[in-house]
């Protein structure tokens, strides 16, 4: 992973070493825009809009309210009566669409009929009439935004994908070690006593059942038999050699250990998620790889912690008896109509965002957020279905946003 301390400024670095020239735009197409000078505050700290004589007064007011609009017009600065002037407001936003906002007047003031929904970043176009003479601004409004050329972004690493549905796999953690099924061990005897003839394995020695292990002459008919391996396994002891006596001990242990159980403990508190046949996923000391299975067994005791053991059959794998093993047991599964991938979220002033791609701008989304399970999380609001948004390496954006000093200007 690189460095996190990367910040835009690195395209212009890496435009360097990928072409040993600077392009004349790609400081511009990789920095954010330089600050312009701050625009004037009216006595409400919103921003004045001047022509003449005539001017406004336009704030974004949120005391007690959601975010909306509040107007104050004056004429060569005496206060308009607000039910003199129309007026129209609209917010072209990134990607998203324009807002189309119109005014009623309300005490000494215009009002907007809309909501200023998050981000506040977009263009403004404003439109009033005043005594039969219409006045016309429009000015950039924007926070969380930057503009990456496409070529640093894939050199960055900077990878999107397209927001919609997802199914959202919550989980339990649990603990434990890996242990061999009772069955997964048989000590060997034989049936009649006698003199061991021949020995035909060794210890250490991989058998296949039905393979034969021992030959025998009876002690009482004088005819040899043979003894045969009952599973499949490794020779894990030997006790017996060729010219002994059987004499009803074992002669050997097979082990098979291509079948393991996970014995995972589940506390109080989790009891109830868990049954049989749910899907566990699991990952066994010294295996990168992860292993998955299902619950086979709950143990109706509990331990003196008040654990409860979760059985999960493990087949096939070469796994070593008393391994650690770190587990997810799923405890639901949510099909949801909206959902994002967790490693693109990122703090934004109060709020937790992903970033929206247009092109090559990106701008902060601000998510209402749900259910969360694996790598995904609901998405209840701030975001439309079909929003192509940043995975991974969004701290670059975050970063290049941060450096830039993005306001959030009303």
């Amino acid at each position: 992973m690189k460095n996190k301390n990367i910040l835009s400024s690195l395209s212009l670095a890496i435009i360097i070493s990928f072409t040993g020239v600077v392009a004349p735009n790609a400081i511009a197409a990789s920095t954010p825009a330089a600050e312009q000078a701050e625009p004037e505050k009216g006595p409400h700290r919103g921003r004045m809009l001047r022509d003449g004589d005539f001017a406004i007064e336009l704030s974004i007011f949120e005391t007690g309210v959601p975010p909306e609009f509040r107007v104050w017009a004056t004429n060569d600065g005496q206060p308009i009566d607000p039910k003199n002037v129309d007026l129209n407001v609209k917010l072209i936003r990134l990607g998203d669409g324009t807002d189309d906002i119109n005014f009623n007047a309300q005490g000494d003031f215009l009002r907007g009929d809309m909501v200023i929904y998050e981000p506040h970043s977009f263009v403004v176009a404003i439109e009033a009439t005043y005594q039969g003479k219409k006045y016309n601004w429009r000015y950039d409004n924007f926070e969380g935004r930057t503009t990456i050329e496409q070529a640093v972004a894939d050199a960055m690493e900077i990878n999107t994908e397209i927001a919609g549905p997802a199914t959202i796999h919550q989980t339990i953690p649990a603990y434990g070690k890996l242990s061999l099924p009772v069955d997964a061990k048989r000590n060997i005897a034989a049936r009649f006593d006698g003199e061991i003839t021949k020995l035909h394995v060794n210890f250490g020695e991989i058998v296949k059942k039905g393979q034969t292990l021992f030959t025998v002459e009876s002690n009482e008919s004088l005819k040899p038999y043979v003894i045969k391996a009952p599973i499949n396994g490794i020779i894990t002891q030997l006790f017996a050699n060729a010219g002994e006596q059987t004499n009803g001990k074992t002669l050997l242990t097979i082990t098979n250990f291509n079948r393991h159980i996970a014995k995972l403990a589940v506390y109080p508190s989790d009891y109830s998620k868990v049954k049989l046949e749910t899907p566990v996923s699991l990952n066994v000391e010294g295996h990168e790889e992860s292993f998955a299975g299902k619950v086979s067994f709950i143990e109706p005791s509990v331990r003196d912690d008040q654990a409860r053991i979760v059985w999960v059959e493990l087949e096939g794998r070469n796994l070593a008896e008393g391994s650690f093993v770190k587990a997810d047991i799923e405890v639901a599964t949510i099909d949801v109509p909206l959902a994002v991938k967790r490693v693109g979220l990122q703090g934004f002033r109060d709020f937790t965002v992903v970033y929206a791609k247009v092109g090559e701008q990106y701008e902060v989304r601000m998510l209402e957020l749900g259910r969360a399970g694996g790598e995904w999380i609901e998405v209840l609001g701030g975001l439309k279905a079909g929003t192509e948004y940043v995975t991974n390496n969004s701290y670059i954006l975050k970063a290049d946003i941060e450096k830039s000093g993005a306001s959030h200007d009303h």
